[in-house]
């Protein structure tokens, strides 16, 4: 059987009412369909209990980017901007679930917003608009987004840790990467290491470091590209391998029990 890998969502309004959805972009199913070769599996933002009750069931974990950015409250930081999307049910949700995967060593890859998650649920801090510090480059999503380049197009080269993760899927020690977040990381939690920056010292790729498996997080959108980029293809297909074996090893007993 197929691994089953967990994707978070968000809570966005949808139609005349704005009635509240759980809503993933179907890049994320689509590359589970893909190169990770998984179910994909849409875990509502419904809170703590996620943590319990799915995480047990799940081959892995995808946590995905969003427009929304996670509240300064989760890391002591300033108020938001007026105006500044938020999401507290997404982040009631994902922090804890973070934690809990990273502690049973599930297979995680984190995207983005995912990316700033992990980050703040392992202890580290945001700043929240790059784009107003000094010295710092604007990795922000351009306001014209009707052209499909604006999601792939690559924004600035990333310096990788040589012998890292990521240099060894490359074979560089620097590659290229879209770039659409405001956000990014302050302060880095203890238990994570840097394994590549931006151009203006960004941390743009991060592993845990006592992770026994795969616990990795990339602040660019791969999922974007991954069927012209061969490096954003390999960190799916290197994802799912790690799913794949977590599978093999886990057997069907927990999918057994909860259908008892």
């Amino acid at each position: 059987m197929k691994p089953l890998i967990g994707i978070s969502c968000c809570v966005k309004g949808f139609g005349i009412f704005n009635t509240p959805n759980h809503a993933a972009s179907d890049s994320y199913v689509r590359v589970v369909l893909g190169p990770v070769g998984g179910v994909p599996v849409l875990l509502p933002a419904a809170g703590e209990i996620l943590a319990a009750e799915m995480l047990p069931r799940l081959d892995g974990l995808i946590l995905t980017g969003s427009r929304s950015n996670v509240h300064p409250d989760n890391y002591d930081g300033p108020p938001h901007a007026e105006g500044t999307p938020e999401d507290p049910q997404r982040d009631g949700t994902t922090l804890p679930l973070i934690r809990a995967a990273v502690a049973a060593g599930l297979p995680l890859l984190a995207i983005c917003r995912g990316f700033q998650e992990l980050n703040v649920a392992l202890g580290g801090s945001l700043d929240q608009r790059i784009q107003d510090l000094d010295g710092r480059m604007d990795h922000s999503t351009p306001s014209d987004q009707r052209y499909p380049r604006v999601r792939t197009a690559k924004a600035h080269n990333m310096r990788l840790v040589p012998g890292s993760y990521i240099a060894r899927l490359a074979g560089a020690d620097s590659i290229p990467v879209n770039s659409l977040h405001n956000q990014g990381v302050r302060r880095l939690a203890p238990r994570l290491e840097a394994e590549g920056w931006a151009p203006d010292g960004t941390v743009e790729a991060v592993r845990v470091k006592d992770a026994p498996g795969f616990a990795y997080g990339v602040q660019w959108h791969p999922e974007y590209d991954w069927q012209q980029d061969p490096v954003s293809r390999r960190i799916f297909e290197s994802f799912g391998e790690a799913c794949a074996a977590w599978a093999a090893a886990r057997g069907a007993a927990p999918l057994a029990q909860a259908a008892q």
